[in-house]
């Protein structure tokens, strides 16, 4: 048998897993970087178990052995002389794999993110950590030199005991348990002494946790009291309740440490009947957009929590959390129920309506929805894609960088400034609105004093195909087919002399061949030589590029190179040309450097490098040494 993570000798059927290095580096972090907020060990493992009992009382719909006891409570239990503090529930317990893959595992959204995360943020800010991560358990460790995690499954007749001191393994042995659910032990450390008072204990669930719908009770003195109130807040009118209140409960709700940005609390009468309390958070939660796409609004049923997979919201609105409780439901409905029930369906889209309300109320104060926009307006725009009823709406709240004013305008906004002449919104996709700033591809039009739109969202490449036109405006992506700038007029800097591209274009063509499906003179450049483009009806460069990010394909479409009459290096092409001289180096060396400017790179960089080393000695002043790469 080998040495246990407390350094005592394990019981016969025990094991000891060690943590990855990683893990252990981010238990260190946890332990020693999070001590602004000590007692918020409290707050998450309480949490936990009123998740857990939840949990058990959903299962216990369709499983009778899995019911709950009557009393089912969460109990705490203080013990000064023994310097331990155990966290009890009556839920769901975990098995023994279940005790590995939620214990023996830490930060499951990134070890290596989080630890960055932990290490950069600010004392003040790191607390806010623990929940975007999911790393609550570990906490306990900020206040204990040992853990010990005694748990049975609920209809289950096996428990199992989990210990760790948090620097490296933890134990695994079969234990004893009566009844179904889960203990906690802390091992107190000598400064933690305050958490042994069920005093401060009582305190904390007052200020973390005083809206758990699960009683919870504190020994003090060998009795047992309540310790919160465990009111259903979403049920009480607002007048009776305090920011304070609300803000505690958003907490305890999302495991967050922010202020909601905004709070919807309303009770709908009528034909369907019931109460919702639903929070838009103050800030976006760590790797957010990577996350499921589902919403996870808690349905309450009576005050009975049933599930929070019911999609209550569209995806595009999961960054709403919060609780709907009806009346209208019953108790044991099932799953496949909820998918069915028109009630349901009815709750979804007066939700829905509601929230989407509220955002356009919020939309009128630019500067506060400035920042609702940058936490979550790349997931507010799915809905231009995924949801034809409110695909307009949707359309109106969007926001979005451009080529013509600072911070962020809308599609109305845009529209209020467009040439008279003009009839189509513009815009243009990529990785990034400042590289966008700087694009050849709007060089034409900010010369012109056309307004671009910059979308650097992976979305953006998406949606305006779907939405097609907003207030009769047609959305032009300018990447792709020609332009229509000669409607706008010419730039001051048109009167400079064209070079000869009707000798030049043919002869590139024969360098090219089909690397390129066509080339071309536009009005679209002013400072730059050449520029990539997505053929009329293709898709543009940037959906291409997204595509093959992702592992998925398109059937492949061949660019369009598009130059500049004006431009030396043009004339220079056109010179050489004319001279009887070959151009195929120095054609190779324009696409792949249009190839660069669009973030791609070339498709020989040997061969690249060869031509441009040539050129720079002058080989191709004469002819290029260089042989045109083979693709």
């Amino acid at each position: 048998m080998t040495e246990t993570a407390t350094g005592t000798t394990p019981t016969q059927g025990s094991e000891t897993r060690e943590f990855s290095a990683e893990v252990g580096r981010l238990l260190d972090l946890v332990v020693h970087s999070l001590y602004s907020e000590r007692e918020i060990f409290l707050r998450e493992l309480v949490a936990n178990a009123a998740d857990a009992t939840d949990r058990r009382r959903f299962e216990a719909l369709t499983e009778g052995a899995r019911a709950l006891p009557e009393d089912a409570k969460i109990r705490i239990n203080p013990e000064k002389d023994a310097r331990l503090l155990t966290i009890s529930d009556d839920g769901a317990g975990m098995s023994k794999e279940e005790l590995v893959s939620n214990l023996g595992t830490i930060a499951k959204s990134g070890t290596r993110a989080f630890g960055q995360k932990l290490e950069d943020a600010k004392p003040e800010d790191r607390p806010n950590l623990i929940g975007q991560f999911g790393v609550g358990f570990y906490a306990a460790f900020m206040v204990a030199d040992k853990v010990d995690v005694v748990s049975r499954r609920a209809g289950s007749d096996d428990a199992w005991r989990w210990t760790s001191d948090g620097k490296g393994s933890y134990t695994l042995e079969p234990a004893t348990r009566e009844k179904a659910g889960t203990d906690i032990t802390l091992h107190i450390k000598e400064d933690a002494d305050e958490f042994l008072d069920s005093w401060r204990l009582e305190a904390i669930i007052r200020k973390w946790s005083d809206h758990i719908a699960w009683p919870v009770t504190i020994i003090k003195d060998g009795k047992e009291e309540a310790a919160n109130e465990g009111t259903a807040l979403w049920r009480k009118p607002r007048n009776e309740i305090t920011e304070d209140q609300l803000n505690e409960f958003y907490r305890h709700l999302t495991h967050n440490f922010d202020i909601p940005w905004d709070t919807l609390h309303w009770r709908a009468e009528g034909t369907i009947e019931f109460s919702a309390l639903l929070f838009v958070p103050g800030s976006r939660p760590f790797e957010f957009a990577e996350q499921t796409r589902d919403s996870r609004v808690r349905l309450h049923v009576r005050r009975m929590f049933i599930t929070d997979e019911a999609d209550i919201l569209p995806s595009w609105l999961r960054f709403v959390q919060g609780v709907v409780d009806t009346e209208d439901l019953p108790l044991n409905v099932s799953r496949e129920m909820l998918q069915a029930t028109p009630v349901l369906a009815r709750i979804r889209k007066a939700v829905t309506g509601k929230v989407m309300g509220e955002l356009k109320t919020r939309a009128k104060d630019e500067e506060a929805y400035a920042g609702f926009w940058e936490n979550f307006g790349p997931v507010l725009k799915e809905g231009m894609w995924d949801d034809p009823a409110h695909r307009t709406e949707v359309a109106a709240l969007s926001r979005f960088r451009s080529s013509a004013v600072d911070g962020l305008t809308s599609l109305d906004a845009y529209i209020s400034r467009m040439k008279p002449e003009q009839d189509a919104i513009y815009y243009l996709t990529g990785d990034n609105a400042e590289t966008l700033a700087a694009s050849p591809q709007i060089e034409g039009f900010k010369a012109r004093g056309v307004e671009v739109l910059l979308l650097s969202d992976a979305v953006d490449s998406f949606w305006p195909e779907r939405l097609g036109t907003y207030e009769g405006k047609a959305l032009r992506n300018v990447a792709q087919g020609q332009t229509d700038l000669e409607k706008f007029g010419a730039p001051a800097e048109s009167d400079a002399e064209k070079a000869d591209m009707d000798t030049l274009v043919p002869a590139l063509k024969t360098a090219l061949g089909d690397t390129v499906s066509d080339i071309r003179a536009t009005d679209r450049l002013v400072n730059s030589a050449m520029v990539l483009t997505a053929p009329e009806g293709g898709p543009d460069l940037q959906l291409q590029k997204l595509m093959q990010r992702s592992g998925q394909s398109l059937p492949p479409v061949t660019p369009v190179l598009e130059l500049n009459p004006a431009h030396p290096i043009v004339h220079h092409l056109a010179g050489l040309v004319k001279d009887g001289k070959p151009v195929d180096a120095l054609a190779h060396i324009l696409l792949d450097v249009a190839s660069i400017q669009n973030g791609e790179a070339p498709k020989d960089v040997n061969a690249f490098s060869r031509r441009l080393m040539d050129y720079l000695a002058g080989g191709v002043e004469t002819g290029s040494t260089a042989e045109p790469a083979k693709d």
